[in-house]
């Protein structure tokens, strides 16, 4: 399947998980595409200012991600490496636990669910895993995180139920493309839906989509 080029940039409301808004600009340069953000947040009292700089390849591998925090705590960054085989360096030191991931999901970030459907590029009844390289936003703190996309069939104007989804169904009701998400770690999954550029227009329960 082909996406459509990214606009130059996007927006998400996040709600419910958190209170707080996300804004990118997306940067195409040579074979490589760049996305960089920010998301102000609130959550349970506590606030966190995340911004990012990622850089992937023409496979959409993730090849690097600058992350940095502000908190009450004070400032923290973290640089995330990898030569886009799955084998990755945490601030210039080997993270082997995390081999495999070819992608990096900051807690902090709708956008990032991007990443892994433009490099699967799913046909509609495909699954796969994607493994990510996750990173929390109040500590930055690096996990492994297991998950798994399933497309199913894409929304139109007027659907807004999907009994084979077996998920929680998506708020909006725009046309796009969805994925059956799950995150066992998390014990959670629902439905994602994506814009024609492979967006997320909404992710029950996390953030919507506003520009």
């Amino acid at each position: 399947m082909v996406f459509a080029p990214l606009p130059s940039t996007a927006a998400w409301r996040h709600e419910l998980a958190r209170d707080g808004f996300e804004v990118a600009y997306f940067q195409a340069d040579g074979s490589r595409s760049r996305f960089i953000g920010c998301t102000t947040a609130v959550e349970e009292g506590a606030t966190a200012v995340v911004t990012y700089d990622i850089i992937v390849d023409a496979d959409w591998a993730t090849r690097r991600a600058k992350v940095a925090l502000q908190s009450e705590s004070g400032a923290r960054r973290v640089l995330l490496e990898s030569e886009g085989h799955g084998h990755w360096r945490i601030d210039g030191e080997p993270a082997p636990w995390l081999d495999g991931c070819l992608d990096v999901d900051l807690e902090s970030s709708a956008m990032t669910n991007t990443l892994p459907v433009h490099r699967m590029r799913l046909d509609v009844g495909e699954r796969a895993d994607a493994p990510a390289v996750y990173v929390r936003m109040f500590d930055l703190s690096v996990e492994r995180l297991e998950q798994g996309y399933r497309r199913i069939a894409d929304a139109d104007a007027d659907a807004e139920t999907d009994a084979d989804a077996g998920s929680r169904e998506p708020r909006s009701t725009r046309a796009g493309e969805r994925y059956d998400y799950r995150s066992p770690a998390f014990d959670f999954e629902c439905v994602l839906v994506f814009d024609e550029s492979g967006l997320v227009l909404d992710y029950p329960e996390i953030a919507v989509r506003v520009a």
